[in-house]
C-alpha cells in the first residue's frame, strides 16, 4: 500500500478489524517513511452488474458515485463513516446477490433510499428531494408526512 501522504511503498498495519458485518476489513496503517497514519478498507472484488441509466445508456457500476451521493445527503449529520461504509457494502451485496448482469439506476436509488431511511431521516429527505425531483413544497411535505407516519417511534409534534 502506497502512503497517500508521501507516496512511499513501505507501510505497516497497526490494527485490523472486521467491519460491514464481516464483509470488509478495516486496517489502520502507518507509513514507515513519514510516519503518517491512515485507514484502508479491504473487500473482495466481485463483478457488479452494469447500470442502465434513465436515458438508456449503460455504464459500469461506480461505488464512488454511490458513496458521493450518500455522503452528500449525510453531510453535517451525526452518522459515522463506518455506518456509511456498512450501508454502502450492504447495497453492493444486495445488487450482487441479484445475479443480474444489468440493473436500472432507479433500483440502485431505491436501495440508497432504504439505507438512508435507516441511517438518518434528514439525509433520507435530502436524497429523496433530489432523487424524486420534488417540484414543490407539497411533494416535500408529503414525503415528510409519509416518513413520519411510517415511524412507530415518532411522537406528535407540538410545532405543527
Amino acid at each position: 500500500m502506497h502512503c497517500p501522504f508521501c507516496g512511499a511503498h513501505e507501510t505497516k498495519v497497526s490494527d485490523s478489524r472486521l467491519v460491514a458485518e464481516g464483509d470488509q476489513v478495516r486496517r489502520r496503517r502507518q507509513c514507515l517513511t513519514c510516519h503518517e497514519r491512515f485507514t484502508t478498507y479491504e473487500t473482495a472484488e466481485l463483478v457488479m452488474p452494469r447500470v442502465i441509466k434513465s436515458n438508456g445508456t449503460r455504464e459500469s457500476f461506480d461505488p464512488a458515485k454511490l458513496r458521493a451521493g450518500m455522503t452528500r445527503a449525510l453531510e453535517k449529520r451525526p452518522v459515522s463513516v463506518e455506518s456509511i461504509e456498512t450501508a454502502i457494502e450492504q447495497i453492493r451485496q444486495r445488487l450482487r446477490a441479484r445475479g443480474e448482469r444489468e440493473i436500472n439506476a432507479r433500483e440502485i436509488g431505491d436501495e440508497v433510499m432504504s439505507q438512508l431511511r435507516q441511517l438518518d431521516q434528514v439525509a433520507y429527505i435530502r436524497f429523496a428531494s433530489v432523487y424524486r425531483r420534488f417540484q414543490d413544497i407539497d411533494e416535500f411535505r408529503a414525503e415528510v408526512d409519509r416518513l413520519h407516519d411510517d415511524d412507530p417511534s415518532a411522537e406528535p409534534s407540538h410545532d405543527e
